[in-house]
């Protein structure tokens, strides 16, 4: 009989806000059919003082997925509500407020797509739309989301391991680096049509891991969440999930994984080197220069005056990635 052993950072789920509503959901998708069931309509628009409500609803069209639970990746938190996951997001790309991309997205055409990976590899690969529901076995995972701001969410997510995604172009031995790229196409993502609207960033937005880090199991590439495909706003239709590092390093909309022998350039750090650094592991003990990350609001149930203040763990509670950093300094290496 095989047993797994959670590991100290894993979520359980049995203290999860909304937990009815979560099931009744699962047993309407499961009604429904899995892959081509008929799409599901939801989702709701925050106004500027009602950051994490349910008042002012947009609709867009999420299909259901087929995927297998992993009982292991499960959490002791509470959920952040689909709800809130969906309305309050960073994408620069559809607008620098919170509530911009749930608002400019809603056009995002998400298929055809092309995912290529190529680079150090004896085989590149590009994937179509359908590719990235099919080539792996999709699975669930539940996970703490740490925004460099200062605030973080509990999502469940539905994806499959980078490693394996990586490990269908067979890697050469000496790739070092993975580098990603999201989709740059300025007439679906406004964001893209002058850096002033965009957040001053110099698009296509750019992100990086050392391939240790890629191929760590933690290292997810998320299709959906709560069970349907992703949201445009929230990265359609793949996006990386890096749990113990900030937020911004999950890159959404991917279009490229590249694998190198050189350090590549990550958006945020060449807008403010001194503070937002490559590595981006979360870290209480090192400060933005703006604000502590020695705690966060965590985005749970209730309206903005009803979020919980938390203490920022190491890793963001993932500590089974502490040996790739062993002998790294990680007060200068941010």
């Amino acid at each position: 009989m095989l047993i797994k052993i959670p590991a100290p950072s894993a979520c359980k789920e049995n203290q999860v806000t909304d937990e009815k509503i979560y099931h009744q959901r699962r047993a309407i998708i499961k009604s429904l059919g899995f892959m081509g069931a008929a799409s599901l309509l939801h989702t709701s628009k925050a106004s500027a003082f009602n950051l994490f409500g349910d008042d002012e609803k947009t609709v867009f069209a999420t299909s259901a997925l087929d995927y297998s639970p992993a009982k292991h990746y499960v959490t002791d938190d509470i959920y952040t509500p689909e709800d809130k996951v969906i309305n309050y997001n960073n994408f620069y790309e559809f607008g620098t407020g919170k509530s911009d991309p749930v608002a400019n997205a809603q056009g995002f055409k998400v298929d055809p797509w092309h995912l290529t990976i190529d680079g150090m590899v004896e085989k590149p690969i590009t994937l179509g739309y359908d590719d990235l529901f099919k080539k792996l076995a999709l699975e669930e995972r539940i996970y703490r989301l740490r925004c460099v701001e200062a605030w973080s969410m509990v999502i469940p997510w539905i994806g499959f391991s980078l490693a394996d995604l990586i490990k269908q172009a067979q890697p050469l031995s000496g790739a070092k680096y993975v580098a990603f790229e999201t989709l740059y196409d300025p007439k679906q993502m406004p964001g893209q049509r002058s850096r002033f609207s965009g957040g001053g960033i110099d698009y296509p937005y750019v992100e990086g891991l050392r391939i240790d880090e890629a191929m760590h199991p933690l290292a997810f590439m998320a299709v959906g969440l709560y069970g349907k495909t992703l949201p445009p706003q929230n990265g359609a239709p793949i996006r990386l999930v890096v749990p113990w590092k900030y937020g911004f390093k999950s890159i959404k909309s991917i279009t490229r994984i590249k694998l190198t022998d050189k350090k590549p350039p990550t958006t945020w750090n060449l807008l403010g080197a001194n503070e937002y650094g490559f590595y981006a592991n979360v870290n209480p003990e090192v400060d933005h220069p703006r604000w502590t990350q020695a705690s966060e609001r965590r985005i749970t149930t209730g309206g903005l005056f009803n979020q919980s203040r938390i203490p920022t763990q190491m890793f963001n509670g993932y500590d089974e990635v502490a040996p790739l950093y062993k002998n790294l300094d990680l007060r200068r290496n941010y």
